[in-house]
């Protein structure tokens, strides 16, 4: 910001000047003449404070050149480290996008009959009852409705449930609103995985119908069974806790869902599949 100068200020820099002035004149007109060094010797006081009035105003501006300098150069060193903590960011960015390539490349090798595309997450649906958020591409890109987001891992993120031309929201696996045919991968046993928020484990799945004499183990991976909509064999998640429910004729089971939704930034709908 300039710095401009007060009106007292600059009405005391033009005395200054006159003064100076003046005294320089006078003095110049009077030499040589008789009387000369009394007249030297009245002035003597003036000019002495017509030097330090100079000498003030020199400091005085001598202080705004350096303050408005290192402002300059403050706010050019503001820009420059604004410049550099962007281009971190943006190399933190390109780092994890390339990682999450070199997963993806494995799991293209391992199904090369997915046909997927890549969206970034733009927003999230705030609300305490819903789980879903917002990708920046839709129809325009092949999405429809019923279509699975996955991770780079191939971890069931969840399901496109509405569509646009640039746009398309993707209700999670933590919304009690989906049902996934799923399978304990360690003993194949079959059940039903929904989101376990309506029964109070919020953050968690539930898997419902399995038999009453299932022996089940933490950290069994669950995987989806395969269907006309969900791709045989991709990871829901991994199983934390089991008992029977109300009826007490069949089991159910806690899992902890594969995909880190909180972490998210892009995910990966699989258009077109296979199932074997």
């Amino acid at each position: 910001m300039k710095k401009h100068l007060s009106a007292k200020t600059k009405w005391l820099i033009v005395v200054a000047v006159l003064l100076a002035g003046l005294l320089t004149i006078t003095a110049a007109v009077n030499r040589g003449r008789p009387g000369e060094s009394l007249i030297q010797t009245a002035l003597t006081p003036f000019r002495s404070a017509a030097s330090t009035l100079v000498r003030q105003v020199e400091r005085y501006y001598d202080y705004v050149f350096r303050y408005e300098s290192l402002q300059a150069e403050n706010e050019e060193l503001k820009r420059k480290i604004i410049a550099m903590e962007e281009d971190v960011r943006t190399a933190d960015a390109l780092q994890r996008e390339n990682e999450r390539l070199h997963q993806l490349l494995g799991l293209s090798q391992e199904h090369e009959d997915y046909q997927r595309v890549s969206a970034y997450i733009i927003s999230w649906v705030d609300s305490s009852w819903k789980s879903a958020f917002t990708i920046g591409k839709g129809t325009n890109s092949g999405i429809r409705t019923n279509m699975v987001a996955i991770t780079e891992y191939g971890q069931v993120v969840g399901l496109v449930t509405d569509v646009g031309p640039n746009w398309a929201t993707v209700t999670t696996v933590l919304d009690s609103s989906l049902g996934i045919s799923a399978t304990v991968a360690s003993t194949g046993y079959n059940g039903v995985v929904e989101g376990a928020l309506a029964t109070g484990s919020e953050g968690l799945l539930r898997m419902n119908y399995l038999p009453t004499d299932s022996v089940l183990r933490n950290n069994d991976q669950v995987l989806t069974t395969g269907s006309t909509v969900y791709p045989r064999g991709l990871i829901i998640g991994y199983i934390t806790d089991a008992d029977f429910d109300q009826t007490g004729v069949a089991k159910y089971a806690l899992l902890k869902p594969a995909a880190e939704l909180d972490d998210l930034e892009q995910v990966f709908i699989i258009t077109e599949y296979e199932n074997q």
